[in-house]
């Protein structure tokens, strides 16, 4: 008898333990998606920070800038973008240190910066802190004495005349490649591949890409994706990138309108026909990257504080970080802001002290992280106002969550009325946290280059 109670208790004891393991077997456990409309999802909310490693410290090395790290954490940084850290080519060199865009060897690192094993380092390092890493790439052209002009000249486009390598557009420091050669195709090809594969890096910025051939860029692309959930970001305004396979492009047109609202030539209507001829021209998942500043735009337009001097930078950074199909870039020094151009040729170290819009790129960037109204697939639906030619609003929206936007694109302070159901509800303003219960028929109060954020939900 006691027996066969023993057994049954060990019966009921293996029945109950099959049982919750057959029920954890069975437990379906959905797994994050890699991909959103064809990009990495990780990019969807996220953001990108231009990094100009020669000029962010007086050491302009690897090791120096990661020090930066938990600053730009904190900020909100998510994707760094690393200005080339390839060697720089000799001959022909612009300035004492040349351009960064005078690549001699796509598989070596610039040791003005450091090491190989310092890359790999500050990548790993990068990745153990959340950020994701994409390099600059430039397949256009190479420097005047890469070694490939004495290997493989054939890999140049050449003069019909004289027989040398001939330098595109105005820069005597580079010579233009020659992708009508098949073996060119392959081995760039395979150099981007080297830094997938031994440095773990998460995607490229490619530099002049609307000069490089659409059929090598949906060859190369395809390639470099298989496998790897990478990000690609061109150079570039034009949406055949995108069906090369670019995950994002540059939004020049959308930028020169802007530069143009703040010397007062356009005004927020004109903003509002580039954005729609933009939506126009573009597939409809394309990504595009708002900016206010970059490298070009730095050296040479004195970008941002002379081109959007002053408060007029504000607006146009709040569009940059919440606009419809966007990734906002900020560069290197705006969080500063560093108010002068920063050198292209020679050693010019930005002085970082203040950090005086470090609180406001972060309250923009963290709302964009934690609210999915600010996802590059939210919606996003354009609001007309009392005074349609200074103000600029809109509002996100996905899954529930929103955010609402009013811009004040002229130096004049306004009080403009907003009449629109879609904005009634409770919300808080992000830069001076104040609770607001919005009406279907709302005035705002804007100072010269206003701005305003309403965040409907406590999550920021």
């Amino acid at each position: 008898m006691l027996m066969k109670r023993i057994l049954s208790v060990a019966f009921t004891v293996t029945l109950l333990f099959a049982t919750r393991v057959s029920a954890q077997e069975t437990k379906v456990v959905t797994a994050p998606k890699l991909t959103i409309d064809g990009h990495p999802a990780w990019i969807m909310q996220g953001n990108i920070y231009e990094v100009n490693i020669r000029q962010y410290t007086p050491e302009g090395t690897f090791k120096a800038f990661a020090k930066n790290l938990p600053r730009l954490k904190q900020m909100g940084v998510q994707t760094l973008w690393f200005m080339p850290i390839n060697p720089i080519g000799i001959l022909d060199r612009k300035g004492e240190l040349g351009s960064y865009y005078a690549v001699s060897n796509y598989k070596a690192i610039n040791p003005e910066f450091g090491t190989m094993t310092d890359w790999k380092a500050l990548v790993k390092q990068c990745h153990e802190m959340g950020f994701k890493v994409i390099i600059d790439w430039v397949p256009n052209h190479t420097a005047a004495d890469h070694y490939w002009m004495k290997s493989h000249p054939d890999f140049y486009v050449q003069d019909s005349i004289t027989h040398k390598a001939i330098s595109p557009f105005h820069w005597t420091d580079v010579r233009k490649l020659n992708y009508k050669n098949p073996e060119l195709c392959d081995t760039m090809t395979a150099n981007m591949e080297f830094w997938l594969k031994e440095t773990y890096i998460d995607g490229f910025r490619c530099d002049v890409a609307f000069e490089v051939p659409q059929a090598f860029w949906q060859k190369c692309i395809a390639k470099l994706k298989k496998g790897r959930n990478i990000f690609m970001l061109a150079e570039a305004s034009l949406p055949w990138l995108h069906k090369a396979g670019f995950d994002a492009t540059y939004t020049w047109p959308d930028y020169n309108v802007m530069k143009d609202i703040v010397k007062g030539k356009l005004n927020a209507l004109d903003l509002d026909s580039s954005l729609n001829d933009t939506e126009k021209d573009y597939p409809k998942n394309a990504i595009k990257m708002y900016f206010t500043s970059n490298h070009d735009l730095n050296s040479w337009e004195l970008a941002d504080y002379g081109t959007m001097p002053g408060k007029s930078h504000a607006p146009f950074a709040v569009l940059s970080q919440t606009m419809k199909r966007s990734v906002p870039l900020i560069y290197t020094g705006q969080e500063e802001p560093h108010l002068d151009s920063i050198s292209f040729f020679y050693k010019n170290t930005i002085s970082f002290k203040k950090y005086a819009r470090a609180e406001f790129y972060s309250k923009l960037l963290k709302l964009r992280k934690n609210n999915e109204a600010l996802a590059a697939n939210a919606s996003y639906t354009k609001l007309k106002s009392t005074n349609d030619k200074k103000v600029f609003s809109y509002i996100r929206e996905k899954n529930g969550r929103k955010v609402l936007i009013v811009l004040n694109l002229s130096p004049d302070p306004i009080v403009t009325t907003i009449t629109n159901p879609i904005i009634v509800g409770n919300a808080i303003e992000i830069f001076t946290n104040k609770i607001v219960e919005l009406k279907a028929d709302e005035k705002f109060s804007l100072d010269g280059w206003g701005y305003k954020v309403f965040n409907y939900s406590t999550k920021q």
